[in-house]
């Protein structure tokens, strides 16, 4: 099954663009929701969590914002947290792509927001960035409820620059030209990754 790795920074539609790659037929794995699922009630990493970090589960799911002042400023904690997490997070996509390879589907998108911070772009056939302009992305993320200028400022600083990542990307998928337009991208993008010309990112590395 081919893989398409989607990635992009805060405010740049990536939400939106997955959304269209399902509809196109595509389906999508979102890494942030897998960890939200695995903190949910009941999710797998409610305990080893709790465990690890006493005090920061509540109503029986992790409360995110304890946890996160826990590991805060503490390199060894947030190791310890990722250690964790990332084998769960492992198996929910593992478990995801046998779904959707057991459904027939020919490709799978794997929505992940730290896709090269990761190293994740040796494992997928093609990456997409969504992207664009710095003041469109600004105003998006500042019209959010929460944020504020030191909030945007702090998150860019742990990501990879947008030019860094549409310079590794196969694909580019401007938002800020109209939904139209990027859906159109995407249906490209799927067309061209079916097609018998492609050729796997993955393969090219060997």
């Amino acid at each position: 099954m081919i893989l398409i790795g989607l990635t992009g920074s805060v405010g740049m539609g990536k939400s939106t663009t997955a959304a269209m790659f399902a509809e196109l037929g595509a389906p999508v794995w979102d890494a942030d929701a897998a960890v939200h699922r695995l903190y949910a009630r009941g999710g797998a990493a409610v305990g080893p969590v709790g465990d690890a970090f006493p005090g920061v589960v509540a109503d029986g799911a992790v409360d995110r914002a304890a946890l996160g002042a826990r590991v805060h400023g503490d390199p060894v904690a947030f190791e310890r947290l990722e250690a964790l997490v990332h084998p769960l997070v492992a198996a929910d996509r593992q478990a995801f792509l046998a779904r959707a390879e057991a459904e027939g589907h020919v490709a799978a998108v794997l929505d992940i927001p730290l896709l090269f911070e990761t190293g994740a772009e040796d494992k997928v056939d093609a990456v997409v960035v969504v992207t664009a302009p710095a003041q469109v992305q600004r105003e998006r993320v500042l019209a959010r409820p929460g944020w504020d200028e030191t909030r945007l400022a702090a998150l860019l600083e742990r990501q990879t620059p947008d030019e860094h990542k549409r310079a590794r990307a196969d694909y580019v998928i401007d938002t800020s030209l109209g939904r139209e337009s990027a859906r159109a991208r995407v249906k490209t993008v799927l067309e061209e990754i079916h097609s018998p010309a492609f050729r796997s990112r993955r393969r090219a590395l060997d």
